[in-house]
């Protein structure tokens, strides 16, 4: 492992760094008046069916559903996937298509907000040819509590299909420095007892299910499954759960709850933050609790006592 670490500080020094600030005006200088990508795909019914299996709600079966069935709501993150080849990948494994100008190319996915057109005849299903579009929408510097810099960039992507817009995702991507200098993780906290709340899930994810996650969403990111990069390099003490995983999980419970399992149930919004890691093998609990009429809050605990994600779902 210290090969890697090696292979990792050697690639990644730099003699003179932009500030936060100049590295978000090029940024959006590159992508701000034109979309990033615009692809259309054909939503397949085989991917679809894997991603079931991944999350333990399909039996194994040879079997995938039908054209017409409904992509169920944060699903569409297993389609229009980064076909990028692994040379032009960060050291991290990480896509770099929109990253900023080093040193700011650790990336992570902080939050953001889906919304989706209701209308049973605009929904995404199996079978449809959609049209993804993608748009950067903002390049903020950010201070650490540290005193270092971060960015902050937002980035949309309009999903239409033959009816029009079906879904916009609007997403928060933080990039930090680049390290340069291996991390070792904390020491592991104290276990607590989980908290109880109106509807509940609890989840261990597996290693088996992060790397299928991974190979569905063609994410390299090493971070979530290579525990090695995890330990001796970003000072993780595992493999971290994808924040993807977690928000289709909330939108399955609320599905399963509030919807009572109805499968072309599609909430009206729903916004979320990432808070704090989540680690594979490591016990944590989803809450769900309605609010006012029509709104829901999720939240997503460690077994630490730690709030991995908030979310709020609007009917």
């Amino acid at each position: 492992m210290s090969h890697i670490s090696r292979r990792f500080l050697s690639t990644t020094r730099r003699l003179a760094a932009p500030s936060a600030q100049e590295a978000c005006s090029e940024i959006f200088a590159r992508f701000g008046n034109k979309p990033i990508s615009v692809r259309k795909q054909l939503l397949d019914a085989n991917q679809l069916h894997l991603l079931n299996i991944t999350l333990g709600r399909s039996p194994t079966s040879n079997g995938p559903p039908p054209d017409g069935t409904p992509i169920p709501p944060g699903y569409h993150l297993v389609y229009f996937t980064p076909p990028i080849a692994e040379s032009e990948l960060g050291p991290d494994g990480t896509d770099r298509t929109v990253n900023p100008l080093r040193p700011y190319t650790r990336r992570m996915w902080a939050g953001g907000e889906l919304k989706w057109n209701q209308e049973h005849s605009a929904l995404l299903r199996v079978g449809q040819m959609v049209q993804e579009t993608t748009r950067m929408l903002s390049a903020e510097p950010k201070k650490l509590k540290g005193g270092g810099e971060m960015l902050v960039v937002g980035v949309e992507k309009t999903f239409e299909n033959e009816k029009g817009v079906a879904l916009v995702d609007r997403r928060s991507w933080v990039f930090q420095r680049e390290i340069v200098e291996p991390r070792a993780p904390p020491p592991k906290p104290e276990e607590k007892a989980l908290p109880e709340g109106e509807h509940k899930r609890d989840f261990t994810q597996t290693p088996v299910a992060l790397f299928r996650f991974s190979a569905l969403t063609f994410n390299g990111h090493k971070i979530h499954y290579l525990p090695e990069w995890c330990r001796n390099v970003e000072g993780h003490r595992d493999a971290v759960v994808h924040g993807p995983l977690n928000l289709i999980s909330i939108l399955d419970l609320w599905r399963d709850t509030a919807k009572t399992g109805d499968a072309e149930a599609v909430p009206k919004s729903i916004e979320y933050r990432a808070m704090s890691p989540l680690y594979v093998g490591e016990r944590y609990r989803i809450l769900l609790e309605a609010e006012r009429q029509g709104n829901w809050k999720a939240e997503l605990w460690d077994s630490f006592g730690t709030v991995g994600m908030k979310g709020t779902i609007v009917e």
